[in-house]
């Protein structure tokens, strides 16, 4: 029997982009045959992964992890909703979030590169990724992660699968709880008003300025209608300034000062959020389908 080496399920993986160990057994059935090896991975995945690889994942799950002061925020996409209920799917979601809150990888890559196996893929998390993509049919990527450890608390909350929060805080961990869900709920952009991004603010006071123009109003009443704009916009978005979710008479702020905790930080994800998804013209294509058969 030929030897199968690294080097030939490296040029394997790299024409079918099929997982490594598939890829190796493939090689084996094949006795080394790199065509036939090519062939044996086709009828299995049907090339799936390599075809799947460049269609848009904007669906997909939010999934967190715990373990005492560190812990891990993470996003995996995918291509439909369907996906988003697949155990295995799942189960890699969370076991990356892991991985995440476990080794601290530098980015995507480095997270992709760490050991794990499922579902007879593996040894790595990107050979179980692009071995799922076979295996289900769908493209999935890891989106973004973010990795918490340190000397503040942890607390989060998952609305369903589509959003994820976790707070940093000191103090109660019931109120902290209580905040995340408010954040998953209210979607405030930054902790304080001090904290909202410049380019946010700018933003929203030249819209203000456009509103107050068209009132025909004296330059300086024009002016203090666009500061009171910029100030109830600036509270409407910083968490600490908002109506608190669970009691509207009192702000956030005021709910975690009677309960003595403080908050840090918070951290949001939301399935999706600025991938641009793709929406097909059904009345278009059928227009085009027709057209191709009348020119036919």
């Amino acid at each position: 029997m030929a030897a199968i080496t690294a080097s030939m399920v490296g040029e394997l993986r790299a024409k079918t982009d099929a997982p490594m160990m598939e890829c190796k057994k493939a090689l084996s059935e094949a006795e080394g045959n790199m065509e036939k090896a090519e062939e044996i991975l086709r009828v299995k995945l049907g090339n799936k992964a390599g075809k799947a690889a460049s269609r848009v994942t904007a669906e997909g799950v939010v999934t967190a992890y715990r373990d005492g002061d560190a812990g891990a925020l993470l996003e995996v996409n995918c291509e439909t909703d369907f996906v988003t209920k697949n155990d295995s799917f799942l189960a890699m979601a969370q076991a990356a979030a892991e991985l995440v809150a476990k080794h601290n990888p530098a980015d995507v890559a480095a997270l992709g590169a760490l050991p794990y196996s499922q579902d007879g893929f593996g040894p790595t998390l990107e050979d179980v990724r692009k071995g799922l993509i076979g295996k289900i049919g769908e493209n999935m990527s890891f989106r973004r992660f973010k990795r918490f450890g340190g000397s503040a608390k942890l607390a989060h909350y998952l609305h369903g699968s589509r959003i994820g929060v976790v707070v940093e805080f000191e103090g109660d961990e019931t109120a902290a709880k209580d905040v995340a869900m408010h954040v998953a709920a209210m979607k405030p952009v930054a902790l304080s008003s001090a904290d909202v991004p410049p380019e946010l603010i700018d933003k929203e006071r030249s819209i203000a300025q456009q509103k107050a123009a068209e009132s025909n109003k004296p330059a300086d009443i024009v002016a203090k209608m666009v500061d009171g704009s910029v100030q109830k916009y600036l509270k409407e978005v910083s968490l600490l300034n908002q109506s608190f979710v669970k009691n509207d008479k009192q702000t956030v702020e005021q709910m975690l000062k009677a309960a003595g905790t403080s908050v840090k930080g918070f951290t949001m994800y939301v399935v999706g959020e600025g991938i641009e998804k793709k929406t097909d013209d059904f009345a278009a294509e059928v227009a085009a389908q027709v057209a191709a058969a009348k020119s036919a």
